[in-house]
């Protein structure tokens, strides 16, 4: 049997990724903000919607990244924010985030992100302060732990469409939820 291969870098797993043209990308994720915010009106009902679909995309995208990126099962939630800042973010994303601002118990951290394609060409009005525009990532990041057995609360912490100086969301793991078998192994 051969030995396992070793886990790729996010330069790698970006590389071995199907892409659609960052532009596209970022215009059509725009409209999409733009007609939930026609078709639900309150900033505060499109922030949900943004963090729900994300959280769909969050349980998908788990699956993809633990087929291509050869990571074996992480040790705890340290070693997973890690792997998620380096390979996850630049493997979907093309680029990389910060992991800081880790609390004593070692349960919530900050992913920092100094660039975000989400946000290109993207300018808030006054009557949308309220929004926010990437709660979708929030949102994929709460449903791929999930997936992994990590319940998480995400927020946002700094937004640069605010005049932050980055963009920080805050993860904080609130349960560890233990693997369940569908079915017991009769030896």
């Amino acid at each position: 049997m051969p030995p396992p291969a070793a886990p790729k870098s996010g330069d790698a797993l970006f590389a071995s990724v199907e892409r659609v043209n960052a532009e596209l990308f970022t215009l059509t994720y725009g409209a999409i903000v733009r007609q939930l915010l026609t078709d639900l009106e309150e900033v505060e009902e499109v922030n949900k919607q943004l963090d729900q679909m994300g959280y769909n995309i969050g349980t998908r995208l788990v699956d993809e990244f633990l087929a291509k990126s050869n990571v074996s099962r992480c040790a705890d939630f340290k070693e997973t924010a890690d792997v998620i800042a380096k390979l996850g973010f630049k493997m979907f994303l093309g680029v990389t985030a910060t992991v800081t601002n880790w609390d004593a118990e070692g349960t919530s951290c900050s992913f920092v992100l100094e660039d975000n394609p989400l946000v290109d060409f993207v300018e808030l009005p006054d009557t949308c302060q309220g929004l926010q525009y990437c709660n979708v990532l929030s949102g994929v990041i709460r449903g791929a732990l999930e997936m992994v057995s990590m319940k998480t609360e995400v927020t946002w912490v700094r937004d640069m469409l605010r005049g932050d100086d980055a963009y920080e969301m805050r993860v904080k793991l609130t349960k560890q939820v233990p693997e369940e078998y569908p079915y017991k192994d009769d030896d």
